[in-house]
Formats: C-alpha cells, structure tokens, sequence
C-alpha cells in the first residue's frame, strides 16, 4: 500500500513575481493527510486558502490562477510540476503575495527546495488515480491534449512555432524524478521580443528578465539556451504542473500546441471524472 507524502520540514525562498513584478516570500509547510496542495495567503484578512483543485481555476492567460474565498494566487504551475513530479500529496504553500516568485524561470529551484525539505510517508493510503479511458480537450484550431491509460507517467508533446528559428519542437519523456531534474525542471519560460511591451501594458510579465525569461527576435536568441529545443521541455515543464490539479494519477499526456486553457480543461475533465465515480481525495 503507498501512503500519502508531505514535506519532512518546512522551506522557504524569496523573490519577485515573473507577471506581477511584487516581492514575495514562499514557505512549503508539512500539512496533515488529506489536506492536498493548498495556497495560503498570509498578506490578506484571515489568510485565505486556495485549494489546488481544477475546479479553483479561474483563468490562464499566460499562466494559471487559482481563486477561492474572496483570493486568488497565479503562476503555480511551475511550483505544482515540482510538487507532482516529488509525489507530494499534502503541502502548505504560504505566500504573502498573489504570485511565487519566478526564480530562474523555471522549476528546478522548487524541486531542489522540496527534496532540501525532505519528503514523508503518512499515515494514510494515497490514492493513485489509474485513468481508464482517454480524456481529450481540443481547440477549434487543431491544438489538443490529451490523457490515456499508461501504468506510469509520460508527457508526448509537439510544440507549434511559426517563427522560423523555433518551429516545429517534440520531446517525449517518461517522467520520473531523475529526469525531470535533468531534463524537465531547468526548462525556462519564454517570450518573444515584439511581445514584451504589449505584456507590460497588461500588467504581465513585470518581473522577467534575461535571467528567468528566453527571449527571441527575428534575429535570434537574446540569451543562450540550456536545450535546443527548450520550449517544449517547457512545455512538458507546464503541463506537468497543470495537470497535478486534477490530483496524482498514472497516464500518458499527448498534446499538440497546448497552453494552460486546454491543459486545465483536461485536468478538470479527469477530476470530475474522478469524482463522479467517486475516487481519490482533495489531493
């Protein structure tokens, strides 16, 4: 029987929103067995909580917000692809500010502070949802994704560029820890030059900069890449998070050209099946 896992001890770090530019200090706390992943607001009235579920997103322009109780924390997917890949059921994940701070860009801060923590077995079963049936959302353009049966957990993903120097990109990773943390986590967001001062006047990303951000122009890149085909280790990066809002389950993940929209869509199709046939926990 596998049992639930929370951190052995608290961790904590520091820095600013790569949307929203604010200052932010993180803390993941241990939590009690069946909590799930839960958001806790200490800069607000009454520190809200903001559960990790599907049913919390509210929007996914550019990244994922989560809203509950009158509270709203955004960019957690790639905290949540940390915390699923580490196989964390149970997490606080204190912030004083609506945004974790962007780090590097990427997820492998989170995931070397989660292992820093240490991560324990509890007192109770974890249940793995197995998926028993392809879940599919698809977008009136022809981007997908996709989840089918598979005993273990696998990302196929095939990203989409017009731009001439990034194109068509595919990488396909059985994903367990050791190669997430050498192929997935170091994966940084990206954005295109021309881009960056239309996402300024929309309040978007505020905190980027060359160190957590690869930029490109028509020229080329402005920074060097880790891979060659980096966007769609990031990609995979996101969707791992994404995805994790529907809770911990075994499968395979195919998209074609999918964002947050289409991947939290799927994740919500998973938890309400999951619910209707009356599985898992908050998780």
């Amino acid at each position: 029987m596998l049992k639930q896992r929370t951190l052995q001890n608290k961790v904590s770090c520091t820095g600013v929103g790569l949307h929203s530019g604010k200052k932010v200090q993180l803390e993941l706390l241990p939590a009690n067995v069946d909590s799930g992943i839960i958001f806790l607001r200490t800069d607000l009235p009454n520190r809200p909580m903001i559960h990790a579920t599907a049913d919390n997103v509210t929007a996914t322009i550019r990244a994922t917000t989560l809203s509950e109780n009158g509270a709203k924390v955004f960019t957690i997917e790639h905290l949540m692809s940390a915390l699923n890949v580490c196989g964390v059921d149970n997490c606080t994940v204190a912030m004083d500010a609506e945004e974790p701070p962007v780090l590097q860009g990427n997820s492998i801060d989170f995931f070397r502070m989660i292992k820093s923590a240490g991560v324990v077995e509890q007192n109770a079963e974890r249940k793995i949802i197995g998926v028993e049936k392809i879940y599919r959302v698809d977008a009136d353009d022809g981007r997908f994704v996709m989840a089918l049966p598979y005993d273990g957990f696998r990302v196929s993903f095939v990203s989409v560029n017009p731009h001439p120097l990034i194109g068509i990109q595919y990488a396909d990773f059985e994903i367990t820890e050791e190669i997430y943390e050498r192929e997935i986590a170091p994966a940084r967001t990206i954005a295109y030059e021309k881009e960056v001062a239309a996402l300024h006047q929309m309040g978007l990303g505020l905190g980027g900069t060359l160190e957590n951000v690869i930029v490109y122009n028509d020229e080329g890149w402005l920074n060097e890449l880790i891979y060659p085909d980096e966007l769609v280790r990031h990609k995979i990066l996101d969707v791992i998070g994404d995805i994790r809002l529907a809770g911990i389950f075994n499968c395979h993940i195919v998209a074609s050209a999918s964002g947050h929209a289409l991947n939290t869509q799927l994740a919500k199709k998973i938890f309400q099946g999951k619910r209707e046939k009356g599985k898992g926990t908050s998780n």
